[in-house]
This record gives structure tokens, C-alpha cells and sequence, in this order.
């Protein structure tokens, strides 16, 4: 049965991974560690969220992407004022990312810069470049998100239909889907195969 990840998933894999450190400066120093110029994901998120951020950085390095996540890269950016000079800095690293990733939380529809990152790597880049990723209380919860949002795929636990084997996808459902791990790739998506 497909899942979306819960937020003692993701927490717990910030403190597998950072350790269970005495403040989230530490926490964040020791994420900041390998960025670069170039990445696979911007991470799209709310601020408020940032342990949360922290698990979802951590899964997604374990499929072997390269993350951006502004206030571990860019520090100096204060993502509570709207202005030219943040703005310049996200649309010059959005740039330099394969895709993004929306990060949909209870905080989410709050954002002043979500809905904004959104629209502007879609039109750079495609909606085929974005996905969403909920994260709810329980895996059994259902994700039913803002309207606009349904106009992209979305990162889900299941399993393959062939093997019974886990993963982490990406689907648009009844359209195509892929491994999380292939998304900020070009390959094509894998479309479903109706039983005859």
C-alpha cells in the first residue's frame, strides 16, 4: 500500500544521520558539509519546518541526490523578507538544480516563497522538473493538498508490482512514474502497463 512520509520518519532520519546533537546550529553545520555549485534538488519548504528538512535532506542524500536547502547553503539570506536580493539568489540556484521538490506540510500553505518557487521552475523547467512531497502525521493519512498542487507528481513509499520490493517513487498517478533516485535525471518516465 503506497504511503507518504510521516514527520517521525523524516525527523528520526535527521538524527540518524546529524546525530542527536544539542541544537539545530549544530544540526545544520554538520548538513552544510559537501555543497556545492550544482545540485539535483532544490528543496521547496517552509522555514518553519526544519528538522523536518533536515530527515528529508537525509532521505534524499541516501538515494544519492545532491540537495539545496537555502539557509544550510546560502545563510545569509533572510527567507522572512520578501525582496530583489533573495529572490536573485533563489532564482540564480534554482538554476543550478535538476528539479525540485516541494516539501508539503501543515506550514506550507503559510509560505511567502513556496507557491512562488514553484510557479518559476515550472516555467523554467518544466512541471515534468517538480514534484511534491507530503509529509503527514500517520502513513495512513491521505495527502488531499492545495488545488495547484495536483498538477504534479508526487513522492510516495510503495512497492513494485513485479518483485513486491520497496522504493520510493515518483508518480503521477495512472499517468507514469519513476524512482525517486532517477527523478532529477532526464530518462524518460516509466509509463503503467494495463492487465489484460
Amino acid at each position: 500500500m503506497a504511503s507518504y512520509f510521516t514527520f517521525d520518519e523524516v525527523r528520526n532520519a535527521a538524527r540518524q544521520r546529524y546525530g542527536a546533537r544539542a541544537s539545530m546550529e549544530s544540526l545544520i553545520e554538520s548538513a552544510a558539509v559537501g555543497n556545492g555549485d550544482r545540485f539535483d534538488v532544490f528543496l521547496s519548504h517552509s522555514s518553519k519546518d526544519a528538522e523536518v528538512i533536515l530527515g528529508i535532506k537525509s532521505l534524499l542524500e541516501g538515494q544519492g541526490m545532491s540537495v539545496y536547502v537555502d539557509w544550510i547553503v546560502d545563510t545569509q539570506l533572510d527567507r522572512a523578507k520578501v525582496n530583489a536580493e533573495t529572490a536573485e539568489t533563489l532564482r540564480k540556484r534554482m538554476g543550478q538544480c535538476k528539479g525540485l521538490i516541494y516539501v508539503a506540510s501543515a506550514n506550507a500553505a503559510a509560505s511567502k516563497w513556496m507557491p512562488w518557487e514553484l510557479g518559476y521552475f515550472d516555467g523554467k523547467k518544466g512541471d515534468a522538473a517538480v514534484a511534491i512531497l507530503p509529509v503527514v502525521e500517520r502513513q495512513t493519512d491521505g495527502f488531499p493538498g492545495q488545488e495547484y498542487l495536483g498538477l504534479y507528481a508526487v513522492v510516495r513509499n510503495d512497492f513494485y508490482s513485479d518483485t513486491g520490493d520497496s522504493d520510493v517513487f515518483v508518480e503521477r498517478i495512472g499517468k507514469h512514474w519513476k524512482p525517486l533516485r532517477e527523478f532529477a535525471n532526464t530518462g524518460a518516465w516509466y509509463q503503467y502497463t494495463s492487465k489484460s
